[in-house]
């Protein structure tokens, strides 16, 4: 009767089949390669036919009928009612009453004749409209696109909480207190949706529960003037306008228009019922325009605000944090076949494995269900080989250096020297990224930890304590390296007054407040070259010093009259070509150039540049530079870039320095493959010759043969091949590039196993258990 189209027919074919494999598998410690070539092969791409991507319009339609003819029944059901004579008033026998005197008519109930009138849909309705309304303001200011996949699952999951609301606000008898009650929830929701736009604005970013109330006191202490001036804004008091006006339009007309009557057990079933059903619409919008994963295995609280909203992403973060463990699993991977990369062909040596022996049956005797989920996926992993690279910096000093919202687009041999000599003298790195997802604190955890901060602000503060074993500071602490840890902004900032003490350096940690005020003059923000000064006096004459930086001169306002830092250094940027705003970004930087000039000089001249190493990395890229919060949004950032900057990895490129002075004596280094921050652990690692296992790090070591794998806390990925974009759900094959059957999918899956990975060790002691007896 209907002909269907070939192409849409085997596309709903193979994603029902999808469907069916997508349920995780145990990792086999020693998987078979047979059924991995063929399972590899089930996953060729089909190519999808223009037909699906509209097929998320089809439960929107079908959920809106279905909740029209339920309202519409109910509401015939209660005038039916109401056409009934109460059993009350039928006509009793005739009896002559009593004559008594007639009483004053009692005056009518609370909800007069108008509002008696009114059905229960009506704040169901208003509420979600109210919701929708504060989605999109949210969705506008963070640039995500209005698509119509994600347009349809907002307005479903709005609907849904706009009844469910209802429902939970009808128990009252008092129609005054199910008012008041529904205006309180309205006036907390906009409160809620102006802290996370204000976050969004001043980070660039959403912060999930946890990192928000993490840092919620250092934030209002520390950038009081930042956050002040964010909120009486033009845009700040706009945004505060908008989302309490459904409030106070509400308070206003609430008894006119809202009945807010206690609703029968019938009516308040099927109201649920109509959530219940919007709310399975929306996740059937979801499955079909691709964004389901989204929802589970694939969750995270940037990318589910952009396809569900707000609301929906934050009840998925509670069940992430109710429910720690109801997402972590592993799905089996095919990464024997396809381990290794073009380096490998160019390999002349047998080279040996970085690899421990563990004894798995041993650790299992003792180990919770997530620590052998944990033991199956590493001894799943192949190990990489070590390499001509291997012990390089062997009994080296070290140096690392987390440099507070450093950009590589600001170095210039003419403006910063010796930040240009470091880049290009050093080992090279022009294709490398520092994914930016939980602010400061998560840019130092991945360099620190070589892991992803899957668990947002709170990942670092969570290995307070732990077994830390493959740290830099633990590993050469190991070889009776001396170690210190310095800050030169407040110590008790993120807590690292707790969490730089656990990371293995000797000597312990130091911030302004437990050491460091002897040293750097109180301003905001503090002095880069002062921390330096003060601080290498204490190292430069051990035998073997281990020692680990956070700065904080580049931090924003870059605004002339409020930053310390732009002041200072007005002079040397004032001719520049840029605005001003870029300008004092430049000129807060040059603290760094300064410091690390001091730092170098002071180096050569004690005659320890060559046996020291310097390491610098980004925390995260220079959000402050903008107002505009959303992708495409940031004109300075763009302006710094040279370029309008639209994606995720676009946004995050940034420049790595790995630079000894007896590396300028060799020929030229260069790693043209893509590389990101959780790389520097097992590279340096190598680097130094240092006993490790690459198993336990879902980065590599660049020299090695693993594949070059960079990806975000978003999903987003790329590799030699190409790269993915989560929020448009596009792979772009890189140029000139054969792309294997399945390959997209295959990577899909090693990202997803590899942060669940970083999720099961942050939630974990998992170090302690597998390297306890060493």
């Amino acid at each position: 009767m209907f002909a269907i189209d070939s192409e849409f027919k085997s596309g709903i074919i193979i994603t029902m089949s999808k469907k069916k494999k997508a349920q995780k598998t145990p990792v086999s410690i020693e998987p078979d390669l047979n059924t991995e070539m063929s399972q590899q092969e089930e996953l060729t791409p089909v190519k999808k036919s223009h037909v699906r991507h509209k097929l998320h319009l089809i439960p929107l339609a079908a959920v809106v009928f279905s909740a029209a003819v339920i309202i519409a029944a109910v509401s015939r059901d209660d005038d039916d009612k109401k056409k009934t004579v109460p059993e009350e008033t039928k006509q009793t026998p005739d009896v002559t009453p009593v004559q008594q005197e007639t009483p004053a008519p009692e005056e009518p109930a609370e909800a007069d004749t108008k509002t008696a009138k009114q059905k229960p849909w009506i704040f169901a309705l208003f509420m979600s409209a109210v919701l929708i309304f504060d989605e999109l303001i949210l969705h506008q200011a963070a640039g995500f696109p209005f698509t119509a996949a994600s347009l349809a699952s907002i307005a479903l999951f709005s609907l849904g909480y706009g009844f469910l609301i209802t429902c939970l606000t009808s128990f009252f008898k008092k129609q005054n207190s199910n008012r008041i009650a529904r205006c309180v929830i309205i006036a907390l929701t906009a409160l809620y949706f102006l802290v996370c736009f204000f976050v969004h604005k001043q980070f660039k970013i959403f912060y999930d529960l946890s990192t928000m109330t993490a840092g919620a006191s250092d934030a209002l202490g520390q950038f009081q003037s930042n956050v002040i001036q964010l909120i009486f804004s033009a845009d700040g008091m706009t945004k505060i306008v908008l989302y309490f006006l459904p409030a106070v339009l509400y308070a206003i007309y609430a008894k006119k228009y809202d009945p807010a009557e206690k609703l029968p057990l019938k009516t308040k079933l099927i109201t649920l019922l109509t959530s219940a059903l919007m709310i399975c619409g929306s996740m059937g919008s979801a499955y079909a325009s691709g964004t389901f994963n989204t929802l589970f295995s694939e969750y995270n609280f940037q990318n589910a605000i952009s396809s569900f909203g707000l609301s929906t992403a934050t009840l998925l973060d509670v069940r992430k944090a109710v429910l720690p463990d109801s997402m972590f699993g592993f799905e089996k991977e095919y990464t024997k076949l396809i381990h290794t990369t073009s380096r490998a062909g160019e390999m002349k040596i047998a080279w040996n494995k970085n690899e421990m022996e563990f004894d798995w049956s041993a650790l299992a005797a003792d180990a919770s269900e997530n620590e052998k989920s944990l033991d199956a996926y590493v001894a799943s992993q192949i190990s990489s080989n070590k390499n001509e690279y291997t012990g390089l910096f062997e009994g080296k000093n070290l140096i690392m250096l987390t440099a507070e919202a450093f950009s590589d687009e600001m170095v210039s041999e003419e403006l910063t020297p010796t930040l240009y000599r470091l880049l290009h003298k050093g080992i090279y790195f022009p294709d490398y990224y520092q994914p930016s997802s939980a602010g400061t604190t998560g840019g130092e955890y991945e360099i620190v930890f070589g892991m992803m901060p899957t668990n947002g602000g709170t990942s670092f503060k969570n290995m307070t304590d732990r077994n830390n074993y493959m740290t830099m500071g633990s590993q050469l602490n190991r070889l009776g390296y001396e170690g210190w840890a310095f800050h030169n902004n407040t110590y008790k900032f993120y807590d690292r007054h707790l969490t730089h003490n656990s990371l293995g350096y000797s000597h312990g940690f130091m911030g302004y407040g437990n050491g460091m005020e002897d040293y750097v003059e109180w301003q905001w923000p503090q002095s880069d070259l002062e921390m330096i000064q003060g601080t290498m006096p204490m190292y430069e004459n051990a035998e073997h010093f281990n020692v680990y930086y956070m700065t904080v001169s580049g931090h924003n306002g870059y605004d002339y009259g409020s930053n310390a830092m732009s002041m200072k250094n007005w002079d040397r940027v004032q001719d520049l070509e840029y605005s001003d705003r870029v300008k004092g970004y430049y000129a807060c930087n040059l603290e760094l150039e300064d410091a690390l000039t001091y730092m170098v000089a002071r180096l050569e001249e004690l005659g320890i540049a060559d046996d020291t190493v310097i390491v610098l990395s980004a925390d995260h890229f220079p959000y402050g530079l903008d107002d505009g919060a959303g992708l495409g949004q940031m004109p300075y950032l763009s302006e710094l870039y040279g370029h309008n900057v639209t994606d995720f990895l676009d946004r995050d490129h940034n420049g790595l320095i790995i630079w000894s002075e007896c590396l300028e004596e060799m020929d030229p280094i260069t790693v043209d493959t893509p590389v990101s921050s959780i790389d520097i652990l097992p590279t340096l690692s190598n680097l130094f010759g240092l006993e490790f296992d690459s198993r336990v790090f879902p980065g590599r070591d660049v020299f090695s043969d693993a594949e070059p794998l960079v990806f975000t806390m978003f999903y987003d990925w790329k590799t030699e091949l190409g790269s993915f974009n989560s929020l448009t759900n596009q792979f772009t094959p890189a140029e000139g590039a054969e792309i294997p059957d399945g390959y997209e999918e295959r990577i899909k899956k090693i990202v997803r196993n590899k942060l669940n990975y970083c999720t099961g060790y942050n939630n974990t002691d998992y170090f302690n258990h597998l390297f306890k007896n060493r």
